[in-house]
C-alpha cells in the first residue's frame, strides 16, 4: 500500500493535513521529501546559492527606486520574464 500525503511537524510529532484511512497503532515508513512550492511561497523562486548570495547585496533604496521604475508593465511580468530567462 503507498500513499502520499502533506504533513506538519510540530512539538516532535508529523500531524497530516488530511484524515488517513489507517487503523490505529498502524506502523508505516515514512519518507521525507520537501514541502511543494506554493504560489505566495517566494522561498522556492531562487535556488539556495542566490539566497546565500544576495545576503551579501548592498543595494540602497535609491538604487531599488530606480531599477523599478525602469520596469514597463508590471512587476510580476518582468519577474517571470526574468525566471524564463535563465
Amino acid at each position: 500500500m503507498g500513499m502520499t500525503f502533506e504533513a506538519v511537524y510540530e512539538n516532535g510529532v508529523l500531524r497530516p493535513l488530511e484524515s488517513l484511512a489507517l487503523p490505529n497503532m498502524q506502523h508505516v515508513l515514512v519518507t521525507i521529501s520537501g514541502a511543494p512550492v506554493t504560489p505566495d511561497d517566494v522561498a522556492g523562486y531562487f535556488e539556495p546559492e542566490e539566497w546565500e548570495a544576495a545576503k551579501h547585496d548592498d543595494i540602497s533604496l535609491d538604487e531599488v527606486r530606480r531599477a523599478l521604475s525602469s520596469i514597463n508593465g508590471s512587476l510580476s511580468d518582468a519577474a517571470i520574464a526574468s525566471r524564463e530567462e535563465r
